[in-house]
């Protein structure tokens, strides 16, 4: 993983994602745009894996798809159900890492996106990693497509782009 600035790097090894510490924001729009939306997922487990050379490094995370919370009800059912995440049949959304590139000045971790059952590449350009000791913090942001993993239902009044913002903890 990259270290922000000229910190040194994470130690290599196995670090846990910390489930309760972690989050995974979403905004999005919807209305025909008019309208904000925002709300979370929760990290159902995941590692990190710091290697030596870091761009070596692997993360997995699964992230629960019944876990989707806008602070609108009625909203979170509809998305839940198989108009949109179908989480009867897709309990998990799945990330795996494929590389890590890094520069003087940034990093972005490269990998496969699985959605309702549809794995499509994604990058996530990723913010600061921090460490102290056995834990580890790292942050990132993407935006993704939906129509993109063949979720189309109520174009124009549900967004189609979601901006996703992790904030992850992890152990050793």
């Amino acid at each position: 993983m990259a270290a922000s600035g000229n910190q040194l790097l994470p130690a290599a090894g196995a670090y846990e994602i910390d489930q309760a510490a972690s989050t995974v924001r979403f905004d999005t729009r919807a209305m025909f745009g008019l309208l904000p939306v925002r709300g979370t997922f929760a990290i159902g487990h995941g590692r990190i894996t710091v290697a030596d050379p870091a761009d070596e490094s692997s993360v997995h995370v699964v992230i629960e798809a019944g876990s989707f919370e806008s602070g609108n009800q009625q909203r979170d059912n509809h998305v839940r159900s198989s108009d949109y995440l179908d989480v009867a049949r897709h309990p998990e959304i799945g990330f795996r890492s494929q590389r890590l590139e890094r520069s003087s000045t940034d990093a972005t971790l490269y990998g496969e996106l699985t959605v309702c059952g549809v794995t499509q590449p994604i990058a996530v350009p990723l913010g600061t990693v921090t460490h102290e000791g056995k834990r580890m913090t790292a942050s990132g942001t993407t935006t993704i497509d939906r129509y993109a993993f063949g979720i189309t239902k109520a174009k124009g009044m549900t967004g189609r782009h979601l901006k996703i913002t992790l904030e992850v903890v992890a152990h050793r």
